[in-house]
């Protein structure tokens, strides 16, 4: 860690910029909602547009649009020239159409921006305490199914978007040994059994997941065309003693170990080195926090752990690649390949020892 030492004046800008970040947020959702963004973006190529003009187009006070873009030309998200015309920054721009960002804001406004008030008392208590913001249940698992749509839309977006880019990438590498039988944990919306089904036209998929997320996803792979190939099994990894139907060639976990403490990791774990053949593989794929090249993908991660912590389960986080390894060796199990995919992700690669 860096100990360079940074001026008074320019940490205590830093530190007002950290008071103020829930505002300054708020004010981006809200120029991206009311269409400022996108009017200022259009008229880039005429030197940018005024506070009149933008008030008349888009039937917004004066007012409003000027607090809004005020604080937003404070933290260099938008310019405003001599004559009173604003552009976008380079960062108003990211703001507005980089996809990632797109999909982070709409995560943290619709699924955890109420709940993160919270954070302190789920610290205390190892329980999600902002949870309560969006439904009465214990881990936020169990109310997927029944979140309001822009709430559901925005954490199915998130969850997809740092695994979709290499997903076929993942999918070769799961049948480069032309496995019959997959076990896909944590099944989601059905997306790994339809896209295997696609793949493989002899393999037989088991979707495991909480009944919830079952009926959903048996529904996407029924109107896929894949219901006769592809099978469920419905389980509550936080009950006592789960199990798994023994016969798996191979044992499928994207982005979903993440989603559970240590020791329910191990659980899970033991259960799949159970339930997998002798030859078979138990496959695990994630974004580690010790191998990102990037400093921004570390920081989401980061955050992301914060979403954990107080809206899903409590106890869980983004891990580091060590913690996984020790927790793969303690389960009977055996890493044997390691290997990246695409920019963030890691596919572990295990065996019964």
């Amino acid at each position: 860690m860096s100990k360079t030492r940074i001026k008074a004046i320019d940490a205590v800008q830093e530190a007002e910029k950290i008071a103020f970040a829930p505002f300054v947020f708020q004010a981006v959702v809200s120029l991206r909602k009311l269409g400022i963004f996108n009017l200022i973006f259009q008229n880039r190529k005429k030197g940018g547009i005024g506070l009149e003009d933008i008030s008349k187009k888009l039937n917004i006070s004066t007012y409003g649009v000027g607090v809004l873009l005020e604080i937003a030309e404070s933290y260099n998200i938008v310019d405003k020239d001599d004559a009173g015309n604003f552009e976008l920054t380079t960062i108003g721009y990211f703001l507005a159409f980089d996809r990632t960002v797109d999909v982070n804001i709409n995560f943290t406004q619709e699924v955890c921006y109420k709940g993160l008030f919270h954070l302190t008392e789920a610290i205390e208590t190892g329980k999600p305490a902002g949870l309560k913001e969006l439904g009465n249940w214990k881990t936020i698992y169990e109310g997927l199914s029944v979140l309001q749509p822009d709430v559901q839309k925005a954490w199915f977006e998130f969850d997809h978007h740092y695994s979709d880019e290499v997903f076929q990438e993942a999918m070769e590498f799961v049948f480069r040994n032309n496995p019959k039988t997959i076990y896909d944990v944590g099944a989601n919306t059905g997306k790994f059994a339809i896209s295997g089904s696609k793949y493989s036209d002899s393999v037989s998929i088991k979707m495991i997941d909480l009944p919830g997320q079952l009926k959903i996803a048996r529904g996407n792979v029924a109107a896929a065309g894949f219901a006769d190939r592809v099978s469920h099994y419905e389980i509550d990894w936080l009950s006592k003693n789960p199990q798994l139907p023994k016969g798996a060639d191979a044992i499928w976990m994207s982005q979903f170990l993440d989603c559970f403490s240590e020791d329910e990791i191990l659980t899970i774990l033991k259960a799949c080195a159970a339930a997998v053949n002798d030859h078979g593989e138990v496959l695990i794929m994630e974004t580690f926090t010790d191998r990102q090249r990037f400093d921004n993908a570390k920081f989401i991660l980061e955050a992301t752990s914060l979403y954990f912590t107080v809206m899903a389960n409590g106890n869980s986080k983004m891990y580091p690649s060590t913690v996984l390894k020790k927790l793969i060796d303690q389960a009977g199990l055996e890493l044997k390949e390691d290997i990246a995919v695409g920019e963030y992700h890691t596919i572990f690669a295990c065996k019964k020892k």
